[in-house]
């Protein structure tokens, strides 16, 4: 009996001992990392997760529990152990981990949407020898990546693109003439009094000024708006409008034209309007990529003709801009109309559903090109 209860007792105090070694050394010289295979890729195409777990010290773990969560929108299957969806994408493995070994699984999975996703925590939790005692501890990380919108492409988008590039290259190696003139038109405040045809306001009896003949095209100016706050929402076509934002860009600095991009959706870090000035090359539709999947549209977009009424009108010259906008708010069409009778050039491009297409007015018809999202 003495010696049943001796035993009972050295099981004890080694049970005591092991509890103590693990709850000071489990997580010494123990390195969890979750990283993505890419900076960033396009809507519908897979990539891979990497979870890498490295216990560099001798005592082993016999369990060792790894969660993380990252959003439901990055697709890992419906079928994944150890995976559960909700608003967020919840994984939780479980790992044997010798002393000394090292552990790399690869998890597979496609961007479903436009975002920036990111992993920045993972919780450790693990077990003695015996399965009894659970540690637990969390640990901060950085992996992030780019979903970037899917350029957009249809037979109806193509033929649009077609009218549009051949009435781009019709004026891109010209420079402005002051001396030959396409009509006359209204004074507007951000004219330049030298414009004035004094001939034509005595004749009238209100200022006109001369508009100028185009001869250089300098760039591209693509606009977006995505404000949504009608009663019934169009979620996908302003979605949408991000992706044909995509193509346009695509397509212009393919052909070597300086293309710059503006719109009123608010980045998830800066929570500024997104503002990139014209550049040319491949880096600019990275660029241009990067702040479109950045955008959070879940927050109210910022005021368009606000942040971007005085930019259209004082860089018009020498450009041509390119409007993505999926609804035709009062305040929007009166900034249009304005651009329109200030002689300026522009292309308004309007995704929507069904086969109606909206009324608007007579001055904007001939630059909408609708996109038709059902086709």
């Amino acid at each position: 009996m003495i010696k049943l209860l001796g035993v009972g007792l050295l099981f004890f105090l080694l049970f005591l001992l092991q509890k103590k070694i693990y709850r000071s050394l489990w997580n010494k010289n123990l390195t969890v990392d979750i990283s993505f295979a890419r900076e960033h890729i396009f809507e519908g195409e897979e990539s891979e997760l990497k979870e890498i777990i490295q216990n560099k010290k001798k005592l082993p773990l016999p369990m060792l529990k790894v969660k993380f969560k990252t959003d439901r929108h990055l697709l890992f299957g419906n079928n994944m152990e150890g995976a559960g969806t909700t608003d967020q994408f919840y994984r939780n493995d479980i790992f044997r981990v010798g002393g000394g070994e090292k552990i790399t699984r690869t998890l597979k999975f496609i961007g479903g949407r436009r975002g920036f996703y990111e992993i920045d925590s993972v919780s450790l939790v693990a077990s003695d020898i015996f399965l009894i005692d659970q540690m637990v501890d969390e640990l901060s990380l950085h992996g992030e990546i780019y979903v970037y919108p899917r350029p957009y492409d249809s037979q109806e988008m193509r033929q649009s693109l077609i009218r549009l590039n051949g009435e781009v290259l019709s004026r891109r190696h010209l420079l402005e003439d002051p001396f030959e003139y396409r009509g006359i038109r209204e004074y507007q405040p951000f004219d330049d009094m030298r414009s004035i045809n004094w001939k034509a306001t005595a004749r009238t009896g209100g200022l006109k000024v001369n508009q100028k003949n185009y001869t250089s095209l300098r760039s591209i100016r693509i606009f977006f708006n995505v404000e949504d706050t009608g009663i019934m929402k169009k979620e996908d076509c302003v979605e949408a409008s991000l992706q044909l934002v995509a193509g346009l860009s695509v397509f212009f600095l393919s052909q070597g034209i300086q293309t710059a991009c503006y719109g009123n959706g608010v980045d998830i870090r800066t929570h500024e309007p997104l503002a990139i000035a014209e550049r040319a090359g491949e880096g600019q539709f990275d660029a241009i990529c990067r702040g479109l999947a950045r955008l959070d549209l879940e927050q109210p977009a910022a005021d368009f003709t606000g942040c971007f009424e005085e930019q259209l009108f004082s860089e018009a010259k020498g450009t041509i801009s390119c409007f993505v906008a999926p609804n035709q708010y009062d305040d929007f069409l009166g900034l249009l109309e304005k651009y329109a009778d200030a002689g300026n050039e522009f292309y308004w491009f309007y995704p929507i559903r069904g086969k109606e297409e909206p009324v608007l007015p007579e001055k904007l018809r001939k630059q909408v090109r609708f996109i038709h999202l059902d086709r």
